[in-house]
């Protein structure tokens, strides 16, 4: 990615089409080390494409990629004899995230940030 991230600062800086040296000075510039391997792959990979061209082939690809995170289905409680167990359910559910809550404030073990 920091490869990626140079090339693409020298592109916006104006050039059009940036060499390895140019690439390991803008990562050396911000004390990051330069692979001449991945250097050298990323320049054969955009020689000769437009800048723009990939960004969108990119952002097509990403389009695909689900990116949703573990959503919880909440049923609505169907009436009848079987209503008397939502809240039952709701109640646990209430207790768990308070536990949840709870472990979270004790993974700072008494710092915080201002310590």
């Amino acid at each position: 990615m920091k490869v990626i991230a140079a090339y693409l600062l020298a592109v916006l800086g104006g050039n059009t089409s940036p060499s390895a040296g140019d690439l390991k000075g803008i990562l050396g510039s911000v004390g990051a080390e330069a692979d001449a391997d991945q250097i050298e792959l990323l320049l054969s990979q955009v020689k000769g494409k437009d800048i723009t061209e990939l960004i969108a082939a990119g952002r097509e690809k990403l389009a695909s990629v689900p990116a949703g995170g573990g959503a919880v289905a909440v049923a609505a409680p169907a009436g009848g004899a079987g209503g008397g167990a939502a809240p039952a359910a709701a109640a646990e559910a209430k207790k768990e995230e308070k536990v949840e809550e709870k472990e979270e404030s004790d993974d700072d073990m008494g710092f915080s940030l201002f310590d």
